[in-house]
C-alpha cells in the first residue's frame, strides 16, 4: 500500500447536486497526485438532502475515502476541525466540495508547505477580489474591513475555499478553534499569528459555481458576534506535560490505550505538552498516567514558536 502523501479534507452541507461536478474537477488533479497517495475525508456536517449517499457513489470507489457525518448541522469551522481529526497524511489540503478554486492549485499548495506551515489559497489581484456580480464585490469588501477592524489582520482573501497545512500546524489550529461559522476562516488566520506560523499565500484561480450555502446577508448577526469574539477570547486548551525527552513512539501508544487521536505534541527544552481535544478530560488522565505527566491547560503564548509533531 502506498504511503499517504496528502490529505484532503472536504465539509460538505446539502452538497449532494454539486458533488458529481466538483469530483469531476478534482479527477484530473487527483490522478496527477495519485488517488492511492491521497487521504480523502468528507465531513457531512447534518445534511438533510441525500449528500451521504451521493459522497459514497461519487467517492465510494477510492480506497483511501473516508465520509464522517456530524448528527446535526454544527457549522463549516466544526466540520473542518472535524477533518483535520480524522486526517492521516503530513500534509493537509482544505476544500470545498463544488471544488471552485481550481484544483490544478493543490499541486502549488503542496509544494508551497515544504517551505511554511500554512499555504492559504488566495483570489486577490492587485488587493482586491472582483466576484461575479458588483453587489458581492462589494459585499467582500466589506467584510474584510469588518476583519482588519476587529483582528487587524491584513489578510485580504481568509475566506478562499483552498487552504493547506502542515498537518500539525492545521491540527493544533483546529484544536484551539471555537468558532463554527464561515468566520472560522479568520479565527485560523488570527490564532496562526498569535501563535507565529509562517504564512505563504498561493494565488489561486476562482469559478463561481451556483448552490453556494453560505448567505452573507442572513449571517450577519453572527458574523458581527463572531469577529467580535475572536480578540476577545483565552485560547486555553488542555494538555498533558510530559518530560521533554518523551518519544513520539511512547506518546502514541499512550494516546492509543487511552482512546485519544488527532492530538499534537508542542515541544520545548524543557517539557512537551500533548495538546488535546477539549472534551477529551477521561482520555488526557490516561495519557498522563502512562506517562507520568501532568493536566493542565495552556495558552497561546506557551506554545508559539514551539517545533509541532501530530499523533
Amino acid at each position: 500500500m502506498a504511503t499517504l502523501a496528502q490529505s484532503l479534507v472536504i465539509p460538505a452541507y446539502n452538497e449532494a447536486l454539486r458533488l458529481e461536478a466538483g469530483f469531476a474537477r478534482l479527477r484530473p488533479t487527483l490522478d496527477i497526485l495519485g488517488a492511492d497517495r491521497t487521504d480523502i475525508v468528507m465531513v457531512d456536517d447534518g445534511s438533510t438532502d441525500a449528500t451521504m449517499r451521493v459522497a459514497h457513489e461519487v467517492y465510494g470507489h477510492l480506497a483511501n475515502f473516508r465520509l464522517v457525518q456530524h448528527p446535526h448541522n454544527r457549522g463549516k469551522g466544526a466540520a473542518v476541525r472535524t477533518g483535520f481529526a480524522y486526517a492521516r497524511a503530513p500534509k493537509v489540503i482544505v476544500a470545498d466540495a463544488d471544488m471552485s478554486i481550481r484544483p490544478e492549485h493543490f499541486v502549488n499548495v503542496l509544494d508551497t508547505l515544504e517551505r511554511a506551515p500554512m499555504a492559504p489559497g488566495s483570489r486577490a489581484r492587485d488587493g482586491k477580489i472582483l466576484y461575479e456580480t458588483l453587489t458581492r464585490s462589494l459585499s467582500g469588501t466589506a467584510f474584510h474591513i469588518l476583519v482588519h477592524h476587529y483582528t487587524k489582520l491584513a489578510v485580504r482573501d481568509t475566506q478562499c475555499g483552498c487552504k493547506g497545512f502542515d498537518l500539525a500546524a492545521g491540527r493544533l489550529l483546529a484544536l484551539l478553534g471555537f468558532v463554527d461559522s464561515f468566520v472560522y476562516d479568520v479565527e485560523l488566520f488570527y490564532l496562526a499569528r498569535q501563535l507565529g506560523l509562517e504564512i505563504e499565500p498561493v494565488s489561486v484561480t476562482w469559478d463561481d459555481i451556483a448552490g453556494s450555502t453560505v448567505h452573507l446577508a442572513n449571517s450577519s448577526r453572527t458574523l458581527l458576534s463572531d469577529l467580535r469574539a475572536i480578540p476577545r477570547t483565552r485560547y486555553t486548551c488542555p494538555v498533558v506535560e510530559v518530560r521533554a525527552d518523551r518519544s513520539l513512539d511512547d506518546i502514541r501508544r499512550a494516546a492509543t490505550e487511552a482512546r485519544a487521536a488527532g492530538l499534537v505534541v508542542a515541544r520545548h527544552p524543557d517539557n512537551a505538552l500533548i495538546v488535546m481535544p477539549r472534551d477529551s478530560a477521561v482520555a488526557a488522565v490516561g495519557v498522563a498516567q502512562a506517562l507520568d505527566g501532568v493536566v493542565r491547560t495552556t495558552t497561546l503564548a506557551e506554545l508559539r514558536g514551539r517545533p509541532l509533531d501530530a499523533v
